[in-house]
Parts: structure tokens; C-alpha cells; sequence
């Protein structure tokens, strides 16, 4: 079992690419970080762990570009992964995105993890002209064109919501036939059938610790769908709990992903080497 870090970037306290850094020399298998353009003022949408139009944190107003943060993290890295929890690709043009993670797959050697999520946030998703009961449907459009741009020579997309013409597009991802796909969403029957449609695993909510049935839910899923190998399931969790990580590994957990401090550098990280120590001899 990895063990990997989250940091919630904002326009305080560390820089990603010394986090990544300092994750790196620390041991961390990967290293990831959030997305949001912009939180309209005026919402209905509930947050996820508030229950309410509340923020949890008002970082999610002051949010980091993911992939301008990751290209800084993979300048000063040279083995830990780069990942998403989560990327919203909705809130990008599919074709522009594609392009940009297989840049930074090229240029990381190829370690980019593509973790993605359907958007909580309706008003934030609309001012992208996404249709709310769409977002599903768009998102699986999204990555399938994203996919083809990856992978084929001469690639076309012909969808309800994204379409092109025979086209080259280099570089290709380091990863074929992609960068692994995972998606971040609360483990309801309807995720896991996308997840065995269009992805390659799941990342749990920060809410929803108690995860045993759907990972075997996702995993019986996954068999039935005729999938080979395992799908991926990453935990994000706040403390190095020695029983909890022994049971997450023996149920088929592949990554627990433990969150940074809202901090100063030389807080963060000390709290990451202190980290490391307390998960010595786990995994």
C-alpha cells in the first residue's frame, strides 16, 4: 500500500513545488493537489462535508491552477507522482486539456495521476456551460475525446457534447493507452458503474471512512464487467491510525493520501517528515 499527500493550494502558506519536494525526500509515493476556478457568491449547491451552501475553508476561493502547480512540482521531483483530488476537466475545452496532461506526463517522465470528480458546485460548473443533469454524460464525453488524442495518430471525436474532425495532437502520454483515471465521488452504485465504464478507480470523500462495502461492491463491479486486474481505490485520511491503515491494506486499499496543513513551509514541512516517521514500517 502507497502512502501519498494533499495539499490544498492556495495564494498562502507553502508553494506546491517545495511541498512536493519535501514529499519526495520524505518517501511519499505521490503527491496531489485540488481544483476550482472560481466560487460564484451566490449559491445553493451544498457543500459535500457542510451540508450546506457553507465553505468548509476559504481556500476554495483562493485555489491554484492544478497543472501550473503540478509543472512546478514535477521541475524539482524525479520520481514521486503528480496527481489530481480532484481536477474538475468540465471547467476546461476537452481538446486544450488533453493537452496539456500529456505535456506534463512527457515532461514528468510519466507521472501523472488524473483524478477527477463530476463537480459539486452547479453554479460553479454552469458558468462553464455545463448543464447540471448532464454532468455525467459531458464528463465520460470528455475523457473518451481526451482518450483518443492520446492514443491515436490521426484522432476523432463524435459525442452530443464534444466532436473533431481527424486530427494529430503530440505529445502523447508517457502512459499508454493514459495517465490512470480515478474518480472522486461519494460510493453509490451509479459511481461505481461509471468507474467500471470510464475510469480505473476511486478515490473516497474525506467524509466516507467506512469504505469496506464498496470496495467490494466496486470490486464484484469490476469482475462482472469483465475488467482485468484491480480497480484502484485511494483513501484520503487525516491521521496515521495503525489499525485503520492495516485494514485499508488487507481489504485491497492500493493508496492512502493524508492532507497538509494549512501552513507556513517550514510548519508543512515539519509535519511531513513527522508524517513519514509515524508511517515507518506501514504500507
Amino acid at each position: 500500500m502507497k502512502f501519498g499527500l494533499s495539499l490544498f493550494t492556495s495564494d498562502r502558506g507553502i508553494f506546491p513545488a517545495d511541498a512536493a519536494k519535501s514529499a519526495e525526500d520524505n518517501g511519499f509515493d505521490t503527491f496531489y493537489v485540488p481544483e476550482h476556478t472560481h466560487i460564484p457568491v451566490a449559491r445553493t449547491s451544498d457543500h459535500p462535508a457542510t451540508g450546506d451552501e457553507t465553505l468548509p475553508d476559504d481556500r476554495y476561493m483562493r485555489t491554484l491552477d492544478p497543472w501550473v502547480a503540478l509543472g512546478a512540482a514535477a521541475a524539482v521531483t524525479t520520481r514521486i507522482g503528480l496527481g489530481t483530488s480532484v481536477a474538475l476537466p468540465l471547467e476546461h475545452d476537452p481538446i486544450a486539456l488533453a493537452k496539456t496532461i500529456a505535456t506534463l506526463d512527457h515532461m514528468s517522465g510519466g507521472r501523472v495521476v488524473f483524478g477527477v470528480g463530476y463537480g459539486w458546485n452547479l453554479e460553479e460548473l454552469a458558468d462553464h456551460g455545463v448543464p447540471p443533469n448532464k454532468r455525467r454524460t459531458v464528463l465520460r464525453e470528455y475523457l473518451e475525446a481526451m482518450g483518443a488524442l492520446w492514443t491515436e495518430d490521426e484522432a476523432a471525436y463524435e459525442g452530443e457534447y464534444v466532436r473533431f474532425g481527424p486530427s494529430w495532437a503530440w505529445p502523447k502520454p508517457v502512459q499508454q493507452p493514459r495517465p490512470p483515471i480515478l474518480v472522486g465521488a461519494g460510493g453509490t452504485e451509479k459511481t461505481f458503474a461509471w468507474i467500471v465504464r470510464s475510469a480505473d478507480g476511486w478515490i473516497t470523500t474525506p467524509i466516507e471512512q467506512n469504505i469496506d462495502a464498496g470496495v467490494r461492491r466496486l470490486e464484484k463491479m469490476w469482475r462482472d464487467a469483465g475488467r482485468t486486474g484491480d480497480p484502484r481505490v485511494v483513501v484520503l485520511a487525516d491521521e496515521p491510525d495503525r489499525e485503520k491503515l492495516n485494514h485499508w491494506r488487507d481489504i485491497g486499499v492500493a493508496e492512502v493520501v493524508f492532507s497538509l496543513p494549512d501552513a507556513d513551509t517550514a510548519k508543512v514541512r515539519s509535519f511531513i517528515a513527522g508524517l513519514a516517521e509515524k508511517l515507518e514500517g506501514q504500507g
